[in-house]
């Protein structure tokens, strides 16, 4: 007997396929930001002025959104087809973005164009051993290419950690979904191993009593 559908192994893709299932309006991407908070910290100068940018868990591809507007050549990668249809179908008017339904390491190790820039804002990098995918982006990136990464600040805890997801709907028995918190400190040293220079890593405080920071590391090639 088959078990019932709603109790079948979810695929990662899949867990991601149920993220923010009801968001249905086209995210407004008239401003880039790495917090979590509305104009709170810096914007795309991290980047510097990149005229190829790669996104590494785009989403909702807000972000890239924003840089093509502004004439970046961007490919946003998401491997959640759900996430990728979505924002394919809310961008389909706007040049210079190309979005791609990929596995970021996997996509990663096969193919040669390199970018000026690349970035994950609370993306792939978050859910990504870092160890895998850090030499990965920095063999895609030009001389002196930069590389920024955004998520949620650390708590007391650090490593890859077991999560879960209130849209799961019981289901996520079968399904290890690991996050990456590590302090400022291990990333700075996580990047250098992977062949980084001009590394820096910190905290942003949240803005007024808000509780969680957004960290920031950033890098070049």
């Amino acid at each position: 007997m088959q078990p019932a559908a709603d109790r079948l192994p979810m695929s990662l893709p899949e867990y991601w396929d149920k993220y923010q299932p009801g968001r249905v309006e086209r995210p407004a991407a008239d401003l880039f930001q790495w917090s979590q908070f509305p104009g709170h910290g810096p914007g795309p100068e991290l980047l510097g002025s990149p005229a190829s940018v790669l996104e590494l868990g785009c989403g909702p591809a807000a972000e890239a959104a924003y840089l093509a507007r502004r004439g970046t050549r961007v490919t946003a990668l998401d491997f959640s087809p759900v996430q990728i249809a979505r924002a394919r179908n809310w961008w389909v008017d706007l040049p210079g973005l190309a979005l791609v339904e990929a596995d970021a390491c996997a996509w990663l190790d096969h193919g040669e164009e390199t970018f000026d820039a690349a970035f994950s804002c609370w993306g792939a990098a978050w859910f990504v051993d870092p160890e895998e995918l850090l030499p990965r982006v920095c063999r895609r990136l030009v001389d002196g290419g930069r590389f920024v990464v955004a998520h949620a600040a650390p708590g007391d805890v650090h490593g890859p950690q077991l999560m879960r997801g209130k849209w799961l709907e019981g289901r996520d028995s079968e399904l290890r979904i690991h996050r990456y918190q590590y302090p400022p400190e291990a990333w700075e040293g996580m990047l250098k191993r992977a062949g980084f220079t001009h590394v820096s890593a910190r905290v942003l405080p949240p803005p007024g009593n808000r509780e969680v920071g957004t960290l920031i590391a950033t890098a070049r090639r």
